[in-house]
């Protein structure tokens, strides 16, 4: 498969993880208990942040044809959050499931799975680039991130979109999984919420009712069962303050190119 333009990151990482994909199912937080692989990951960071401000705001990742979609798409992460109000909401066909949009806009909003479903959509079948070392192609239906910010209008001193997600981590609910993107890529084109994966409903396995793709960076960036979204200016008061449940035990804020 084509590597996407300007992914030498991607190459980089990807080699990396290959390299210790024997390390199994646990993935990414078995990597993220040793020693060295954190490290790794932050070496090429200030190289990274440069390349991104560099790049255009328009570069997008590279898209693919039907033929060339993965037999399958695995999970990864969480397969099944351990949260009773999620399973609640599963049980009922994410029927009573509510987007929660917060922070800093004009408009605090919230969006059934139905009015979200009802907003102009994009479809898109792109490579999802695991650190664990794995990729698969996959086809993508979703709401643009922008149409959603536009319609709860952001204040002019939110520089992050942070997704707070239903998976708690380390079994308690304060450590529940986020993640965080800047407003270039929250305002990318190909940055979408999205509930179709294949022609189908997204599956709970991918992180149904709704999950991130940030097509420009790696897998761990794209956040699975979204719940909450909150625009912000630091993520001083946030986890662990570095802007993403991964990136508070040393893994990279900017996992893109």
């Amino acid at each position: 498969m084509d590597e996407i333009k300007g992914g030498g990151r991607r190459r980089f990482l990807g080699r990396v993880a290959a390299s210790i994909a024997a390390l199994g199912a646990a993935g990414c937080d078995r990597l993220s208990q040793t020693d060295w692989f954190p490290k790794v990951l932050g070496v090429a960071d200030p190289v990274n942040h440069t390349l991104a401000k560099l790049a255009t705001r328009k570069a997008m990742a590279q898209e693919f044809t039907p033929g060339d979609l993965s037999p399958t798409f695995r999970s990864n992460g969480t397969a099944e959050p351990d949260n009773a109000q999620y399973a609640a909401l599963a049980a009922n066909h994410f029927a009573d499931y509510a987007l929660e949009v917060g922070g800093l806009v004009a408009a605090p909003r919230r969006f059934t799975l139905a009015e979200l479903r009802a907003l102009r959509s994009r479809t898109q079948i792109t490579r999802h680039d695991c650190v664990e070392g794995w990729s698969a192609i996959g086809q993508w239906t979703g709401v643009p991130l922008s149409a959603v910010l536009e319609r709860a209008g952001l204040r002019p001193e939110a520089k992050y979109i942070v997704f707070h997600c239903a998976d708690p981590m380390e079994g308690t609910p304060e450590s529940r999984y986020y993640e965080s993107i800047g407003l270039d890529d929250a305002l990318h084109p190909q940055t979408i919420l999205a509930y179709g994966l294949n022609g189908h409903d997204l599956p709970v396995a991918n992180g149904a009712p709704l999950r991130l793709r940030v097509e420009r960076q790696l897998g761990y960036k794209m956040a699975k069962y979204v719940m909450r979204i909150e625009a912000v200016e630091s993520f001083a008061k946030i986890g662990g303050g570095k802007g993403g449940y991964w990136e508070d035990r040393g893994y990279e804020w900017y996992a893109g190119i």
